[in-house]
C-alpha cells in the first residue's frame, strides 16, 4: 500500500527518468535555431571540439544536449529526417545501459544514430549489433552518409571477411555486424598467438538490435570453435552394440541409482545416468568386448575417454529419436531444429554425441571434433564496457524503460 501511494507521488523509476530526460529533450530543442545558422563544415568540426571537450576531461553525459542537436541538424542536412522528440527520448535511453522498447515505425534505425555518435566520439570504437548480415549491411550504408557527414568512419565486419578487412572495420568509428560475427572473432582473437593477429579492440559499447531475441531468447546459446579430434570412429561402434543390453529403470522407483534397471533418465536436463547396477553390467560387457581389462574400472581416470564413448552412446540411443532430433538422409544424419521444425544442414553436435548418433544408425562416423575455444552470447556481451538494446515488441507507450544492463 504504502509503495503504491509513494509511486503514485513521485512516480515510478521509469516516470522519473523519463522526466529528467524531458528536460533534455528541451534544452536540445532550444538549440536548433543556433545549429541551423551553421555551415555544413562549422557543423562537422563540433566533432572535433567534442573530442577535445573529452580529452581534458569533460564527461559524455556533459556532452549529450549539444552531440544530439549537431546529429538531429546533420540528419536533416543529409536525409531530410529531423529526429522528434521521442527519438530523442530513446537516444538518452540507449546512452544509460538501458533497454529501449519502441513500436514499429517510431525509427529505431534513425535513433540509434545518437548514441552511436555520442559514445563513439571517445575513439573507442562503437559496435551496432543485428541479427543477420543482410541488416547490419543495410543499416551501415543507409546511415554512412550521415556519420562520415560528422567525420566519423562506419565499418562493416560480415562474415568470411579476412582478417585484415576485419582489423579494419573494427578501427572504425562505428561498426556495424552480427552478434555471431562479434562473438567468434572474439574466440579467434583468444586463439591468436601474437596481439597482432587479433582484430577486435578492447569492447567499449555495444547497441544491441532485437535485444530479446539476441540477450533473452539466446542468451545461453554457446559459440563453439571446435576442431577436428583423433579418429575414434571404431570405439562409437563398439560401444553402440553394448548399449541395447541396458534397461531403463522404473520412471516410479525413488532411488535414482540403485533401483532396478541399468540407467535412469533426467528429461528437463536431457542427461542419463547408470545405476549401480547398470556400472556392473556395463563394465562386464564392455571387459567381453575386450574393450576393459578385467578388474578395471569404467571410472578409473585411466578410462576417461571411454567413460565419455559410453555416456555419448547412452544419449543417442535414449534421448535422441529419428525423425524427431534428427533425420538420415544419403548416409548423413542431420539435425532437425526442436523450435522450428527445420533441418540443419552442416550443423553437429558436440561431445560425440553426432558420432553416438552416427554409430546408432549404421552410417558413415566422420570425425569427432574436439571445442577449442566458447562463449555465450550473455558471457560475450558482459564484456563491454557499456551495453544497450533496442525491441519493437511493441508496448503502451512509446519508450519503457526495462531493464538496466
Amino acid at each position: 500500500m504504502l509503495i503504491k501511494l509513494l509511486t503514485k507521488v513521485f512516480g515510478s523509476r521509469n516516470d522519473r527518468t523519463l522526466r529528467r530526460m524531458r528536460k533534455a529533450v528541451t534544452l536540445i530543442n532550444s538549440m536548433e535555431p543556433a545549429m541551423e545558422k551553421l555551415s555544413d563544415d562549422e557543423l562537422k568540426a563540433k566533432t572535433e571540439e567534442f573530442r577535445a571537450r573529452l580529452a581534458k576531461g569533460e564527461s559524455v553525459e556533459s556532452l549529450i544536449p549539444e552531440a544530439f542537436a549537431v546529429v538531429r541538424e546533420a540528419s536533416k542536412r543529409v536525409f531530410g529526417m529531423r529526429h522528434f522528440d521521442v527519438q530523442l527520448l530513446g537516444g538518452m535511453v540507449l546512452n544509460e545501459r538501458c533497454i529501449a522498447e519502441m513500436r514499429t515505425g517510431e525509427g529505431k534505425t534513425l535513433t540509434a544514430t545518437l548514441p552511436a555518435y555520442l559514445n563513439a566520439l571517445s575513439g573507442k570504437g562503437v559496435h551496432v549489433v543485428t541479427v543477420n548480415d543482410y541488416l547490419a549491411q543495410r543499416d551501415a550504408e543507409n546511415n554512412r552518409p550521415l556519420f562520415e557527414f560528422l567525420g566519423m568512419t562506419v565499418g562493416i565486419n560480415m562474415s568470411g571477411l579476412p582478417a585484415p578487412a576485419k582489423r579494419e572495420a573494427y578501427a572504425a568509428d562505428i561498426t556495424y555486424g552480427t552478434n555471431n560475427e562479434y562473438g567468434f572473432d572474439y574466440l579467434r582473437d583468444n586463439m591468436a598467438f601474437s596481439p597482432e593477429e587479433r582484430v577486435q579492440r578492447k569492447l567499449h559499447y555495444a547497441l544491441v538490435d532485437e535485444v530479446d531475441s539476441i540477450l533473452i531468447d539466446e542468451a545461453r546459446t554457446p559459440l563453439i570453435i571446435s576442431g577436428p579430434a583423433e579418429d575414434s570412429s571404431e570405439m562409437y561402434k563398439k560401444v553402440n552394440k553394448i548399449i541395447p543390453h541396458l534397461v531403463r529403470q522404473d520412471k516410479e522407483d525413488s532411488d535414482t541409482f540403485t533401483g532396478e534397471g541399468h540407467f535412469s533418465v533426467d528429461e528437463k536436463a536431457r542427461q542419463v545416468n547408470l545405476t549401480e547396477r547398470g556400472l556392473v553390467l556395463i563394465e562386464e560387457l564392455l571387459v567381453n568386448e575386450g574393450i576393459m581389462d578385467e578388474g578395471e574400472s569404467l571410472y578409473s581416470p585411466t578410462n576417461i575417454m571411454l567413460m565419455h564413448h559410453v555416456t555419448a552412446a547412452l544419449r543417442a540411443h535414449v534421448l535422441f529419436t529419428r525423425d524427431v532430433d534428427y533425420i538420415v538422409k544419403d548416409g548423413e544424419v542431420i539435425i532437425v531444429d526442436e523450435h522450428t521444425g527445420r533441418t540443419m544442414q552442416g550443423r553437429r553436435w558436440s561431445d560425440g554425441l553426432h558420432q553416438a548418433v552416427e554409430a546408432k544408425e549404421g552410417v558413415d562416423i566422420q570425425n569427432e571434433n574436439q571445442t577449442l575455444a566458447s562463449i555465450t552470447f550473455q558471457n560475450y556481451f558482459r564484456l563491454y564496457e557499456k551495453l544497450a538494446g533496442m525491441t519493437g515488441t511493441g508496448g503502451y507507450r512509446s519508450f519503457r524503460i526495462q531493464l538496466y544492463l
